[in-house]
């Protein structure tokens, strides 16, 4: 019985041996198939990670391109506002510029009136001047005449007394 018994354990030690290595091998395969299951579920994580970064990534460049869109129109309508206000400005100066220009001629010509109309003022009073010492003479010149006349009716009245 002892080799019976014997010869039972070594088909047991053999049996239990290949269980083990059946075992052991069903065991490396089941990690295995863990592993790369565990494995694609990362790379599927990691997959879908990209694609949430790739969308994420589309979004931003949408929203910058319409932010940059947004600036260049307004950086544009800031730009025609400015050309708009120089432009007006420039013309604002020019009016100005013309203004004064004319001020100054207006201001010139009435310098030059008033010049004249004090050359005139000086000329007037001259002239009426000499009007009054031309009317003072045309008195005493009658007064004269009258004189004179007087002593032509004398003498024609009495002519021999002053002939003799």
């Amino acid at each position: 019985m002892t080799t019976a018994f014997l010869g039972g354990i070594a088909w047991f030690q053999v049996l239990a041996a290949l269980s083990s290595v059946v075992l052991g091998m069903a065991a490396t395969r089941i990690t295995y198939t863990e592993l790369l299951e565990s494995r694609r579920d990362a790379a599927a994580d990691r997959a879908a990670q990209a694609q949430a970064y790739r969308e994420l990534t589309d979004q931003r460049t949408d929203e910058h391109t319409a932010f940059a869109t947004a600036m260049r129109s307004r950086v544009n309508q800031q730009e025609h506002a400015l050309g708009e206000l120089e432009s007006a400005l420039s013309a604002a100066q020019k009016r100005a510029a013309e203004a004064m220009l004319k001020y100054n001629a207006e201001t010139r010509r009435a310098e030059l009136a008033e010049s004249d109309g004090r050359a005139t003022a000086a000329r007037l009073a001259e002239a009426e001047e000499r009007a009054a010492e031309s009317q003072m003479r045309v008195a005493e010149l009658e007064q004269e005449v009258e004189a004179l006349r007087a002593e032509v009716v004398a003498w024609q009245a009495e002519p021999h007394r002053m002939r003799a």
